[in-house]
């Protein structure tokens, strides 16, 4: 559908976005601590191309301010420690990266930000606000009342797991990233979780289903479109291809 030369496609895509509700920046009433939570631990109860690992989850709200940061195990041991900031690095990605007619997810810039890619560079942008990250009491770590709460992490990470969040009006209103397994399977758990929130009205986006789903048409190290990303595992791609089927978007 794209081709290597979509940069006349991806033109024609942010004006049509611009046109659409730049600005708007909808004040929108973001899940809880513990609706992720509780959506998170059944999601990742699901076949999904991973390791069946626990997971993290961050939401960012349009200003790319933490909302909440859930896990799905027992206890902040249960899942990688790293996974956390990177979470959250995904959320401020998918939301910094998105706009209200065009939806980014993460996995969709892998390729974009390789050497010669269109992005290149876009992944040392942004930096970690490394106290906002790391401080606070480590006790309140994933719970409501995590220390990335109400802060501006910033970061940006370029494999799955990010997603924009779009309500039920088709406002943007910021974006979830989950971590804690393959990059592919994080992506699917990412998708699922959306759609269990029902913040998945996505406008349009650059993958052939015209959606932000993982795009793998990586072939001897180039993206076919420009937006691949490696595929982890063969059930992993299985389970991400039949998403707009299992888990449909609620397209405007």
């Amino acid at each position: 559908m794209f081709g290597r030369n979509w940069t006349g496609w991806m033109t024609g895509m942010l004006a049509a976005a611009a046109l659409s509700g730049v600005g708007t920046a909808a004040e929108a009433a973001l899940p809880d601590h513990e609706t992720v939570r509780s959506h998170l631990k059944k999601v990742v109860e699901t076949p999904n191309g991973g390791f069946g690992l626990q997971m993290w989850a961050t939401i960012v709200d349009r200003d790319g301010v933490v909302q909440v940061v859930a896990f799905s195990g027992e206890d902040r041991g249960d899942q990688w420690p790293g996974s956390r900031v990177i979470s959250a690095q995904k959320a401020n990605t998918a939301n910094a990266f998105s706009l209200p007619g065009l939806a980014l997810s993460t996995a969709q810039l892998f390729s974009a930000v390789q050497p010669g890619g269109s992005l290149y560079g876009l992944q040392h942008s942004n930096p970690v606000d490394t106290d906002a990250a790391y401080g606070g009491s480590a006790s309140a770590i994933g719970t409501a009342k995590d220390p990335m709460v109400g802060k501006r992490v910033g970061g940006v990470n370029v494999f799955g797991g990010g997603l924009p969040l779009y309500d039920s009006s088709g406002n943007l209103v910021g974006a979830i990233g989950v971590s804690g397994d393959s990059s592919c399977a994080d992506h699917n758990i990412a998708w699922k979780l959306r759609d269990a929130l029902n913040l998945d009205y996505v406008p349009a986006g650059v993958s052939p289903t015209g959606d932000d789903n993982i795009v793998n048409d990586i072939e001897g190290g180039v993206s076919g479109s420009g937006w691949g990303h490696p595929v982890c595992a063969d059930d992993a791609v299985k389970i991400a291809n039949e998403l707009p089927k299992t888990h449909p978007i609620g397209k405007k």
